[in-house]
């Protein structure tokens, strides 16, 4: 019996098996640009639907980022950034955050913090409604990354060494907002939010950022608040990490983590097959296709046969949500993109 949208992710999500793998979909600006180009419209509701894509990201936006200094922007959260010129549009790149030079606990306690009333809320439950049968995604909370990027990563490695209280009170800031958020979007769409994002990079290409007591200490308190704010407001979390992170993964589970994204497969330890094994049925899985080597280089027919790969070895009974390891860079060609969703299963 052929499901809608929502009850394919759902039945995912309860690691039982839908009718088909369900899918999602990410992207960068550019490579939109990029895709419509190709495909002949900019709607972007339209090219979903062809896709089959089962799942929609809810868009509650953010206050406008400043230039502070010629080519040199700051967003709401005092993240910096340029943006480098490609040939579908810029690209975001970071620079060090406006609490870079902090020298004393007191510029962080005198920081202009945003308020969760910055957020643009109104048209979520219009959203909701336009996308009835799909399933709904919500946010872009982060604990630890981005507080990273506003304090600078060099200063936020040594806070944690040396003046842990810095980087406990900028992780506080962030959860504190972010459950507020979350809290406010789950009351305006009355519980119908599926998933709720965390994001917090913690790998490279080969192994962990931080040591596992520094997970412990400063990562997984914030996630725990985070997770189980989720759970009372009737979604699930979804997680996102890039890099090989592998030795985490239990200890995200242990802290209520439902949905593991995006999977990047750097390495044996990350491939579906070892995480089928080792998590199925106490994780979902979302994302996996290689955004470095296979999308931006592959033909389209081994593109497919990847994605097919991932449904069959990850979503066997359920646990899987198809997509790529990353949004979608400018550099994938647009007819690898489409492959991806060539798949039947």
């Amino acid at each position: 019996m052929s499901m809608t949208s929502r009850e394919r992710v759902l039945a995912a999500l309860r690691h039982q098996s839908p009718d088909r793998t369900p899918r999602d979909f990410w992207a960068e600006p550019p490579t939109m640009q990029r895709l419509f180009a190709h495909v002949g419209h900019a709607d972007e509701d339209r090219l979903l639907d062809d896709l089959d894509v089962d799942v929609r990201h809810l868009d509650a936006p953010a206050p406008p980022e400043r230039e502070i200094a010629p080519g040199l922007f700051q967003n709401f959260w005092g993240e910096r950034y340029v943006f480098n010129s490609t040939p579908w549009g810029p690209m975001r790149e970071d620079a060090k955050g406006a609490l870079a030079e902090a020298t004393n606990f007191g510029e962080l306690e005198n920081f202009a913090w945003p308020s969760p009333d910055s957020i643009d809320r109104s048209q979520l439950a219009a959203q909701c409604r336009r996308h009835a049968d799909r399933a709904l995604l919500y946010g872009f909370a982060d604990i630890w990354q981005r507080p990273a990027l506003v304090r600078g990563w060099e200063g936020m490695f040594l806070d944690m060494a040396e003046q842990p209280d810095w980087v406990h009170f900028l992780a506080r800031k962030f959860t504190d907002f972010y459950r507020e958020d979350y809290t406010r979007a789950a009351e305006l769409t009355n519980g119908r939010i599926d998933l709720y994002l965390v994001i917090s990079d913690l790998g490279t290409q080969r192994g962990p950022l931080i040591s596992i007591e520094m997970l412990r200490e400063f990562v997984l308190p914030y996630l725990k608040e985070m997770t189980a704010l989720i759970h009372r407001l009737g979604g699930r979390a979804l997680f996102h990490s890039c890099g090989m992170i592998r030795p985490f993964i239990p200890e995200l589970i242990a802290s209520g983590v439902d949905v593991l994204d995006p999977i990047q497969p750097t390495c044996p330890e990350m491939q579906p097959e070892s995480l089928k094994r080792d998590f199925a049925g106490k994780l979902c899985f979302h994302g996996g296709l290689d955004t470095q080597k296979l999308l931006p280089h592959g033909t389209p027919a081994e593109i497919a046969a990847e994605a097919q790969r991932y449904c069959e070895v990850l979503g066997r009974n359920g646990g899987y949500i198809l997509g790529p390891a990353h949004l979608f860079q400018p550099d994938v060609p647009p007819e690898n993109i489409l492959a991806v969703y060539r798949c039947d299963k």
